[in-house]
Parts: C-alpha cells; structure tokens; sequence
C-alpha cells in the first residue's frame, strides 16, 4: 500500500544524560539536505569543543532510503546506530540528531554507551514535537507570465508547497504537489496553454 504521509519533527529539542561523570547532550533536528546536516554538525562542534566525541545519525527523504549512522571514535556500533535505532522506532526522516559526549574519566563499556546514546535520543525525540507531512511530487514549471494567474490558482488548490518562483515575462515555479492528488493536477497544469512541466530534483 502506498503512503502518502510521512512524520518529522517540527523544532529542535535537546536532552541531556549522565552516566559515571560523562554527560550526553541529543540535539534533534529537522533537516532536508545534507548540506543543512554539515552546517548543524559544524555549529555544534564550535559550541562543544571540549566535547570528545559528536556521534550522530540521520534519516533523509520520505521514502527513509538516505541515511547515515556515525561513530566519531567511538566503539563500532556503539553510539551512531542506538541513535538510529531511535529515529526509526519514532518512525521519523528528515531528522538529524547528534549526542555530544562529555567524558567523565570512566569508561563506560559499550553496553554502558549503547545505553547512554539510545537513552538520551529516545529523551530528545520525546520532548520533539512531531508532524505528518504530505509526501510531494516535485515538479519544476516553465511558463509564460499570461498564465500566471491559473497555474498559480491550481498549485492553491493543490496545496501545492512552491520551493522558489521566479515571476518575469518568462516563468520558472518549482513545487511540490502532495502525491495523493498529484496525478489529476499534472494532468491539469499541462493541459495549460505553453506550461512546461518536468521532474524536480
């Protein structure tokens, strides 16, 4: 059966845990591209540069298939796939979250970080506001600006979410139209005199 929803987060939430002297902070994000996950992975490392480790784990895409779980120096399977785990027991894509550990002189044996890292996450993704959004066919329109005003008036109707819009004598809108009722208003928009539709990336 196909899904036409999928479920993110709408805001950042934070948890912090202690185990033995070392402190984990979860950060959870809602992110879209990888470039966002680089650019919140790197703020966080110049908030916490005393931190000895930023393990982290996302999922990206409505279909769940890009996704990543990373160590930073902890024991393999340790820190980034408990966190991972987390993400998809809530069910959740397009999140990042990132735990930064603080080490506390003990060590804590990976059974003691498994349960450090899936513990803060599951804490974070607690405390995260959830949301289902309308998984969105993306599409890119060329037109001329005559018909600006009824391209403009199904994309309302549709629901359609516009990602940019460039309105001159010549028009450039890429958008995403929910998948549930895609199909009936391609067929519309091309059917519009000179409107060009393709595949958005």
């Amino acid at each position: 059966m196909e899904t036409f929803k999928f479920k993110t987060i709408t805001a950042p939430a934070t948890a912090e845990f202690r185990d033995r002297g070392s402190k984990f902070i979860a950060c959870a994000y809602p992110v879209c591209s990888a470039d966002e996950i680089k650019s919140r992975l790197n703020n966080l490392k110049k908030e916490h540069p005393k931190a000895v480790h930023h393990c982290y784990a996302f999922r990206l895409g409505t279909d769940g298939t890009r996704f990543r779980a990373n160590d930073d120096g902890e024991p393999s399977g340790s820190a980034g796939r408990p966190i991972l785990g987390q993400i998809d027991s809530a069910g959740l894509t397009d999140i990042l979250v990132v735990v930064v550990r603080y080490f506390g002189g003990t060590l804590l044996g990976v059974p003691g970080l498994i349960n450090a890292y899936k513990t803060v996450t599951a804490d974070a993704l607690a405390k995260a506001e959830t949301t289902e959004k309308w998984i969105e066919q993306k599409i890119t329109l060329e037109f001329d600006y005559p018909v600006m005003s009824e391209v403009m008036y199904l994309l309302k109707q549709a629901e359609a979410t516009i990602y940019r819009q460039d309105l001159q004598l010549f028009c450039i809108v890429k958008t995403g139209i929910p998948k549930i009722h895609s199909a009936a208003y391609l067929e519309r928009l091309s059917e519009l005199r000179g409107v060009k539709v393709t595949p958005a990336e």
